[in-house]
């Protein structure tokens, strides 16, 4: 247990040092945001070509959100790793010394990790979240036409809840960016409805 504490403890220290929490924040609502937009277009579009069968909606929505995960490990990793690689060698050029064995080159070596964690986990947390009533489908549940409604319902839901949480961190009317999260998937949605009415 105290070694679980220890190891939680020099994380926070890496976070406080590299000043990563702030960082590690938005990755987490833009990709989740991208992967609720996503699941938004794709459930929409199933639903206006008559889509019936459940599988063929949690593949697409899966496999969508997956390739935005994947991306974002791998596209945030690299991305991390070479901003802190460059703070690292510009650092060393100013202090004259070699910092390869300190605790700052521990620290970025693990929020590069972080980071793509954080990044690649967003977009697939809220496509489950999304998907959730296309799997109580297959059960047989709820019936597939139930599902689109309560799929619209908690993906919207989402939007609005990471509009609040936005909100929250930029200590302003939470309210207002819920509403503009919100908005922003209503417009989604009513492109896709018109579109496909054409």
């Amino acid at each position: 247990m105290e070694h679980i504490k220890r190891i939680f403890q020099k994380i926070r220290m890496y976070l406080q040092i590299t000043q990563m929490n702030p960082i590690a924040r938005r990755y987490f609502v833009k990709n989740g945001f991208d992967g609720s937009m996503t699941m938004l277009g794709i459930i929409a579009g199933s639903w206006i070509v008559g889509v019936e069968e459940p599988r063929i909606i949690l593949t697409t929505g899966l496999g969508a959100c997956l390739a935005m995960g994947i991306s974002g490990l791998f596209g945030a990793y690299m991305t991390e790793r070479a901003e802190r690689k460059r703070y690292l060698k510009s650092l060393e050029t100013a202090m004259i010394t070699d910092l390869s064995d300190s605790i700052l080159n521990e620290a970025s070596s693990f929020v590069s990790i972080y980071a793509a964690v954080v990044d690649g986990a967003s977009p697939i947390l809220t496509a489950i979240f999304s998907l959730l009533p296309f799997f109580l489908t297959l059960t047989g549940i709820i019936l597939i036409w139930n599902a689109y409604i309560i799929s619209f319902i908690l993906t919207l839901a989402a939007l609005f809840s990471l509009g609040l949480y936005l909100g929250r961190i930029a200590k302003e009317n939470i309210l207002l960016y819920g509403l503009q999260t919100l908005v922003a998937g209503v417009i989604t949605v009513t492109i896709a409805l018109l579109l496909g009415a054409i």
